[in-house]
């Protein structure tokens, strides 16, 4: 076996095509679209290079046959505040051999520890954790568009190599034809019309005042936890319009006390529902088939991809009464069924509260893991 640094277009393929080898017998496996891997490792796309860096390689047999990739990274902002330096390792695949993936695993850590870390996290992305974030440990079911899908092996391979579990992330559901329960719908109505208080979807032509909302809630929403580093509106307006081909506005909703942020819900159709079938290829007639797609498929499902409420606003119901508005939309339309909030921590009780008080049920469960080394 012998590896291989990703840096031509030849070997950029073989680390997307290993995939199909995979999960070629895997009926809930969705190719994701290789333009959204590939934007992770491309300094011109992805503004985490601004404080980071990342490599990729492949792995190949004594036939020179792909058999695993991995990827590792860096984020300055974040890597000194772990008790010891520690950077990231994700996108990985492999076969069922835990050889080839102590291998991959060790070409990671010699390489993070070359750029000066002790420890590293894994498998995470290059990038915000909302996305291709955690090994999928149960719920082996279709994935939602950016949630990581792997085979169950791959536990075994991780956790042999001596990762030990970080954190627990949990992925909740919710059968959107159901409603809340009935005692949330009247603490949600009531709070609906509470003096002060209004409610907002997202308006696509004035990105820039969402964007600011968005960074002031999340920044005061996630300040305690451990490691946290605020999000730029840079950042969030790449966001928005990377995911405004896909998003429906009245999903994305803001309330405000008085006028002020207080809390907000991101929510995106399932991409995987447009891009089934398109092997991850967005080319010319990957395109067409996108685009006709997206005018013929009726989405059944959703995924809550963030929420966030300010520390001061929390326990005012402001969630139930978003989740109320976004029923009182999507219920009309029939179509919708399935909304999947994920993921939330298993440090953050107080998030996984909300879930359980708006009847989620469970759905996935992700591990970050970790290895000092």
């Amino acid at each position: 076996m012998h590896l291989i640094e990703v840096l031509t277009p030849f070997h950029r393929n073989q680390f997307f095509n290993l995939s199909f080898d995979i999960y070629k017998s895997d009926e809930n496996w969705v190719c994701p679209l290789q333009n959204d891997i590939d934007s992770v490792f491309d300094p011109k796309k992805n503004n985490f290079f601004n404080f980071g860096k990342c490599t990729r390689w492949i792995l190949l047999d004594e036939n020179a046959k792909t058999i695993g990739r991995i990827a590792a990274f860096i984020n300055f902002k974040k890597a000194n505040l772990e008790v010891v330096p520690t950077g990231g390792c994700g996108f990985f695949e492999c076969i069922e051999d835990q050889a080839a993936a102590n291998m991959l695993f060790d070409t990671a850590k010699e390489w993070l520890v070359q750029n000066g870390m002790q420890a590293m996290i894994g498998p995470v992305n290059f990038g915000e954790n909302d996305m291709w974030w955690g090994l999928l440990i149960e719920g082996f079911k279709q994935p939602f568009y950016g949630m990581n899908y792997n085979p169950p092996y791959y536990k075994n391979l991780f956790e042999s190599y001596g990762f030990t579990i970080k954190y627990e992330q949990i992925s909740n559901s919710i059968d959107i034809r159901k409603g809340l329960p009935e005692k949330v719908s009247k603490i949600a109505n009531w709070v609906s019309k509470r003096k002060g208080n209004s409610f907002q979807f997202l308006d696509p032509k004035n990105i820039d005042k969402y964007a600011r909302d968005f960074m002031e809630i999340y920044n005061d929403a996630w300040k305690d936890f451990e490691n946290f580093t605020g999000v730029t509106e840079e950042t969030i307006r790449e966001t928005i319009t990377k995911i405004k081909p896909i998003m429906d506005p009245r999903l994305i909703w803001f309330a405000y006390v008085d006028n002020e942020p207080a809390s907000f819900t991101m929510i995106l159709p399932d991409t995987n529902e447009l891009i089934n079938g398109l092997n991850g290829k967005l080319d010319f007639f990957g395109k067409i088939h996108f685009v006709w797609n997206k005018f013929t498929v009726k989405h059944t499902r959703m995924r809550a991809v963030i929420m966030g409420t300010k520390e001061r606003y929390r326990n005012m119901g402001l969630e139930s009464a978003m989740f109320m508005k976004l029923q009182e939309y999507t219920r009309p339309l029939v179509h919708y069924k399935e909304l999947e909030l994920s993921w939330v921590g298993d440090f953050n009780s107080k998030m996984l509260s909300v879930h359980h008080t708006i009847g989620a049920t469970f759905s996935k469960k992700h591990a970050t893991y970790h290895k000092v080394f």
